[in-house]
């Protein structure tokens, strides 16, 4: 159940409460602050969706993302966005990310998640995260808890972990990337000031509980 307040963001009034996502990251940017170096994104890509809806393959087009079709080809040191981790994405993910790390999603069919873990489980040497929960803004699975498209995926991650630059240029390309921090504005917010993964649990449940 989503908390009431937060449940209006999915009324009929959506278009014309127009708090923008993309404003919204210019809220929480410091013009004086300095980004650090772009964490580079890699995409496992198994080639499973329609090709004309493929985020992934877009971001790739853009170079933005780099994309991999076999998980061997994957950088070993990064976070792989898992739905199945035991770990939740958190602030305190940056140290790792600060250094060089990566973060990598798998790129395949929902419908068909399961087996695609299971073909790249033990190929990779990347950290399991799993994202704590926003709503998708994606034209497939719009405003289904947890389905996001990869493009969301990478700018939740990069939301949480401070990176709003980054964050935004990975959803412009998109009709939909506007909406996606417009549906998530106060999560995303809140998550990204998380001081513990406890902080980001306690979060995920008082939004989405």
């Amino acid at each position: 159940m989503l908390r009431m307040s937060y449940r209006k963001k999915l009324g009929k009034d959506l278009g014309r409460r127009r708090v923008e996502g993309l404003e919204f990251l210019d809220l929480v940017l410091d013009p004086g602050d300095s980004i650090v170096q772009s964490v580079p994104l890699h995409v496992i890509h198994l080639d499973q969706d329609d090709p004309k809806k493929c985020t992934s393959r877009k971001l790739h087009q853009s170079g933005l993302i780099n994309l991999h079709e076999s998980a061997n080809s994957a950088p070993r040191r990064g976070y792989l966005l898992d739905p199945r981790a035991k770990t939740v994405l958190a602030p305190e993910d940056g140290g790792l990310i600060s250094l060089g790390g990566s973060i990598v999603v798998l790129d395949c069919s929902w419908k068909h998640i399961e087996e695609s873990l299971d073909l790249i489980d033990g190929r990779t040497r990347l950290e399991g995260r799993i994202l704590p929960l926003l709503l998708a803004a994606n034209p497939v699975s719009w405003g289904k808890v947890g389905r996001l498209s990869s493009a969301e995926a990478l700018g939740a991650s990069l939301a949480i972990l401070g990176l709003w630059e980054q964050a935004r240029a990975v959803v412009e390309p998109f009709p939909f990337g506007n909406q996606f921090f417009d549906l998530n504005r106060e999560p995303l917010e809140a998550y990204s000031s998380a001081d513990s993964r406890t902080d980001i649990l306690d979060i995920q449940t008082e939004f989405f509980n």
